[in-house]
């Protein structure tokens, strides 16, 4: 691991040192073939004391400013659209945001927003916006559709207070929508069919955030300040940046490359060689000094279609999960800044609500013995030798695991799983997909097997359930049960946890039976807790988030659906190097 980091660390610095560009006579950095400024010190078109350049979200060009649905650009949400609530996963509390309180009486809630707020057109944000907003959701292709199987209606009282009404009052799932969902301006969306609102691009998005849509290209999404931003006067609140560049990726080993030159702020990609890095004399910095340097931020788990033979089989899928040895993809791959996940997949913040007696029971680990077995009880023969089962059928059986091209992390991973399953007799082949074609097949359901980390850090587990094991499927995938797995007593299991508080002993008993049936089935299969991957470069800016006792504690990404976990304050607290 150790002399791959540090081949990786040389050749993306080799690699990036003809991508930044030059420096002309006047001292103003000339555009590249990464159209970056150049290194520190040069102009370029963005003032450099002024600009944070980012990058770890998008890899694929910049192509939709819809915030209902997601693959949007980078800050869509968080930069341009805001949320009512944001939530502090570190701290596990909710706090107002456009909304200046929040209720519940009975089976209603009444929000009350700010005074003052106004999109960036000049329109004041009402409860109308709220109202029409939540409304959305009666569309089926809209992610937060399930919302209005449990809220009955939405009633303006006045300008800035909206009253919700709960035939089945979901307290935990309510307060997930608060914070998960931007809130979009019903004079400028309200023309639009509902067609037209899950597939429009939304070009120059008019939002209540700090910042505006400034211009993108292929590489880049470019965001500029506001002359004013609500949360400025109303809670002292101020965005350092003036300009915020995000850059599509092209790969891990091109950030790393353009972070180490100082072209690049902050990096939320993957990165190796980490322990290089901060002992280096690179001014890179992450949020713990030492191992694992990095935040947890999600499960990652693969996925298999269950709708496609012999992903369909609960003894393939288990057979499957046993030939994996995730301690090489621990080890191996991220060098021990990672860990590998419990069984049920929980993240370790939820710990208290592990059942180990059906981890004992139902859980799985790395056996190849026992995988072969398992498919050789199932019925699973290798008639030709080749060294593979085929199919109950007589058919070979040859799976395509999918990750994106450039997720130099999950394309390693995607190997270790490969090699694990190929032993046991399954025949994985990994394969890498742009992020937009790999996107497109998740959604779609056209994939065999997808590495997904989209179960991560929320105010509840019941997040994670959801996520895992949501009903109805649709014919396109956004969001959730990207396995197209059917348990309809599981969905009712996640509906009753959704409306039990934390502090109940009903709680506890009802994940322990989503526990049960989860490794008992194996829809998806739980393997490593992902990183939050957080790099940055303090030539040009500093007081980023950190462990140290002074600093600030926000999350430190880009990463969509994350600004409203608090790293919009990020952005507050960094402060430009002279």
């Amino acid at each position: 691991m150790r002399r791959r980091s540090r081949w990786l660390v040389a050749g993306a610095l080799a690699l990036t040192m003809g991508m930044a560009g030059c420096t002309g006579d006047d001292g103003a950095a000339t555009p590249g073939a990464g159209g970056l400024p150049g290194p520190a010190g040069g102009g370029g078109a963005y003032p450099r004391n002024e600009t944070l350049y980012t990058s770890g979200t998008q890899w694929g060009p910049p192509n939709s400013w819809n915030p209902i649905i997601p693959g949007y650009a980078m800050g869509t949400v968080g930069l341009a659209y805001e949320t009512l609530f944001l939530f502090d996963p570190q701290k596990t509390e909710l706090s107002p945001w456009l909304a200046e309180k929040g209720e519940w009486a009975d089976k209603t809630y009444t929000l009350t927003l700010r005074e003052g707020i106004t999109w960036s057109d000049g329109k004041p944000l009402t409860a109308d916006d709220v109202k029409y907003t939540a409304e959305l959701g009666k569309i089926k292709a809209v992610p937060y559709s399930n919302l209005w199987t449990w809220l009955s209606a939405v009633d303006v009282v006045d300008a800035r207070t909206a009253k919700f009404t709960f035939s089945d009052p979901r307290i935990q799932e309510w307060e997930n929508w608060l914070y998960e969902n931007p809130i979009v301006p019903k004079h400028i969306w309200e023309s639009r069919s509902e067609a037209d609102i899950t597939t429009t691009a939304n070009e120059k998005p008019v939002g209540t955030g700090p910042y505006e849509y400034l211009t993108h290209d292929q590489d880049r999404m470019v965001w500029k300040k506001k002359a004013d931003w609500w949360a400025t006067k109303a809670l002292n609140l101020d965005v350092k940046p003036n300009y915020i560049v995000d850059i599509v990726n092209s790969s891990n080993e091109v950030a790393l490359g353009l972070l180490l030159q100082g072209n690049m702020d902050l990096s939320n990609n993957f990165l190796p060689g980490i322990a290089n890095l901060v002992k280096g004399d690179f001014k890179i910095k992450t949020y713990y000094p030492e191992p694992p340097y990095m935040l947890s931020a999600n499960t990652a788990m693969l996925i298999p279609n269950t709708t496609k033979a012999p992903m369909n089989d609960v003894a393939f899928r288990r057979a499957l999960a046993s030939s994996i040895e995730t301690k090489k993809i621990v080890e191996g791959v991220y060098g021990n800044i990672v860990r590998a996940a419990n069984p049920t997949g929980l993240l370790p913040v939820w710990d208290q609500f592990v059942d180990q007696g059906v981890v004992s029971q139902n859980g799985f680990s790395f056996d190849t013995a026992k995988a072969k077995k398992t498919l050789a009880d199932a019925g699973y023969k290798d008639t030709n030798n080749d060294g593979f089962v085929e199919g109950k059928d007589g058919k070979p059986v040859k799976l395509s695991l999918i990750v994106p091209a450039g997720w130099t992390d999950w394309m390693e991973a995607a190997r270790v799983i490969s090699a694990g399953a190929q032993a046991a007799g399954i025949n994985v082949v990994p394969e890498f997909p742009d992020a937009g074609a790999l996107d497109d097949a998740r959604t779609a359901g056209t994939f065999d097997l997808v590495l997904n980390n989209w179960a991560g850090l929320s105010n509840t587990p019941w997040n994670y359930y959801n996520y895992v094991f949501q009903l109805p499927i649709q014919k396109q995938q956004f969001n959730a049960n990207f396995a197209r797995y059917e348990n309809k007593t599981a969905w009712e299991l996640v509906q009753k946890l959704a409306r039990t508080a934390q502090d109940s002993p009903d709680f506890k008993t009802t994940i322990s039976e989503l526990e049960r049936i989860h490794l008992t089935e194996l829809p998806m299969i739980p393997l490593w807790y992902n990183g939050l991957w957080a790099q940055f470069n303090t030539a040009h800016w500093t007081n980023w988030p950190s462990s140290a006792g002074d600093a600030p504690k926000d999350l430190p990404t880009t990463w969509n659906n994350l600004w409203e976990m608090g790293s919009i304050k990020m952005l507050t607290q960094l402060k430009p190097v002279a």
